[in-house]
């Protein structure tokens, strides 16, 4: 545990569980402040519960919400400045993947609502802190990208394509608001959460060993590191991609 988040309030969207869970409880870990937010109040008023017995300093806050809706996202975003009078981390971690299979056989529907829910909700949320918060003080965004968004996988094409968008969504934002905030996306391999059990969980030990860590990632792996990207540690990165993935890609797989 460190205080390098001390006095810092955070936003975390898809924290009900896993990836997002694993991030609130570092930046709680850090110091900081954080609310937690997700599309069923239930589950998420139990992360909150657990958040709350780890017994660090940070205030927790649920506030259910899709963030898909504008509305939601509004409210969410100024919650958290009212409950904490700021708004100095932002992590994009809400993602959908209802598609699966080749791209020719893909539901378009399906497809807009993957690009709606990770992509354009991501733009949403950093639009809303800007305006709220940001654009005077300062702060710093993390969205939660993919390996899929850095190489084909054929499997979870649409998924993927969403991904790589966020990517340069990444970019253009970082470009564009410098230098008072840093923008920077973290881009995991297979975690192994409830969101990604399709992908291993009928063969995990024979995909672990094809990574050259022979494991499948933990939340915790990509907390730790988007702990790293909002604090003063990393004052002078921003713009990046920090893939997150035990060697996947140095194999030429994914």
């Amino acid at each position: 545990m460190t205080d390098d988040l001390k006095g810092k309030s955070a936003l975390v969207t898809g924290a009900s569980r896993g990836i997002g869970l694993a991030v609130a409880a570092e930046l709680l870990s850090r110091g900081a402040n954080v609310l937690i937010s997700a599309r069923k109040a239930e589950p998420l008023e139990q992360a909150a519960a657990e958040l709350r017995a780890l017994g660090h300093g940070g205030k927790v806050v649920a506030v259910a919400g899709n963030s898909g809706d504008s509305t939601a996202r509004a409210h969410q975003v100024a919650t958290a400045v009212a409950e904490f009078g700021s708004l100095d981390i932002l992590i994009n971690n809400t993602g959908i993947n209802p598609s699966y299979g080749p791209l020719m056989d893909a539901d378009l529907d399906a497809v807009r609502k993957i690009f709606d829910v990770n992509v354009v909700a991501a733009l949403g949320y950093v639009q809303e802190a800007y305006r709220t918060w940001m654009k005077d003080n300062g702060g710093a965004v993390v969205n939660v990208a993919s390996v899929a968004g850095l190489r084909s996988s054929g499997v979870i094409s649409a998924y993927g394509a969403s991904k790589a968008a966020l990517i340069r969504l990444t970019e253009e934002l970082a470009w564009q608001l410098g230098p008072s905030i840093r923008v920077n996306a973290v881009a995991p391999a297979v975690v192994k959460t409830k969101f990604a059990d399709a992908l291993y969980s009928a063969n995990e030990e024979a995909l672990a060993a094809t990574y050259p860590m022979k494991r499948l990632g933990k939340p915790e792996d990509v907390a730790a590191l988007i702990g790293f990207l909002v604090s003063d540690q990393a004052a002078w990165i921003t713009g990046e991609v920090v893939r997150v993935d035990g060697g996947l890609l140095a194999t030429g797989g994914i």
